[in-house]
């Protein structure tokens, strides 16, 4: 098993393999071709304490990608990383590049949950596209599969809800990054409600013209709506469907979801909620 700081090694995961899916430009190239690790101070300068190591091989079972504080104590991006930013946004944890394709996710059950490559029947996942947006979720938030939502009656996926940055720069992997919110969609996979927050990088040239839903160009909406509805039919799953008539609700609505699912965290973390096989902590 060999251990690295953050280094260039996971350049393979930020370019884009060749793809019908994959967009031919110059600005696809440049900002895909830069490595998903850059130093840890670029990282993280929305959360400064905090930098990544690797641990173990790229695009193996073995890989993780382990968070760390200034003092070298390894920490849960989930449960340790605030939901809240510094300038009144929300954390980001970035755990796939924009035009990557490798599966990667914060571990739920695995101690100090580091970023691991997702596994399903014994083989490495990948989407067979690139996705084009950066993906992510926000910490300290849970999804609870206990809890029926009241109009869409289905249960929550058990992870923390998911993020979709639609901003201009390929986001390295591991880093954290506030953003603001724009608006979200009630994905329901496999009976499961999976929530995608639309958002935009708070740093980023269009977040000063970004502040609701209705300021997202319909176009990009309608391609994260119909992108994650298809993305799993290759491998013979069925599409995906979307509650509230497959619309984004407003940014309003969406603060509302990610506290809904901010203090279901806080029960999940304190042990009023049973955590299974879920890594808290505690």
């Amino acid at each position: 098993m060999k251990f690295r700081s953050t280094t260039l090694s996971l350049l393979a995961l930020s370019i884009p393999a060749t793809s019908a899916f994959a967009p031919n430009s110059a600005a696809v190239v440049a900002a895909t071709s830069r490595p998903a690790f850059t130093t840890t101070k670029a990282l993280f300068s929305a959360v400064a304490s905090y930098s990544t190591t690797e641990v173990g091989e790229v695009a193996t079972e073995s890989f993780r990608l382990q968070f760390k504080e200034n003092d070298d104590t390894v920490i849960s991006p989930w449960h340790d990383i605030p939901l809240v930013g510094d300038k009144g946004g929300y954390n980001m944890v970035v755990e796939i590049p924009k035009m990557t394709k490798a599966k990667m996710e914060v571990a739920t059950k695995e101690e100090a949950n580091p970023i691991a490559q997702d596994i399903k029947k014994g083989k490495l996942r990948d989407y067979h596209g690139p996705i084009f947006w950066n993906y992510g979720c926000l910490p300290q938030t849970w999804e609870d599969p206990t809890v029926e939502h009241p109009e869409l009656k289905c249960f929550g996926d058990n992870d923390p809800i998911d993020v979709v940055e639609i901003g201009s720069a390929a986001l390295p992997m591991g880093s954290v990054k506030e953003v603001k919110p724009l608006g979200v969609l009630a994905m329901i996979d496999d009976g499961e409600l999976d929530w995608k927050v639309l958002a935009i990088a708070t740093d980023d040239p269009l977040a000063a013209e970004y502040n609701d839903v209705d300021d997202v160009p319909e176009a990009i909406k309608a391609g994260i709506r119909e992108w994650f509805r298809w993305y799993k039919t290759p491998d013979d799953k069925p599409i995906n469907s979307f509650g509230f008539d497959e619309k984004f609700l407003d940014v309003a609505e969406t603060k509302k979801v990610i506290e809904e699912t901010h203090e279901a965290w806080k029960k999940l973390r304190s042990g009023e909620t049973d955590a299974g096989k879920l890594w808290t902590g505690k």
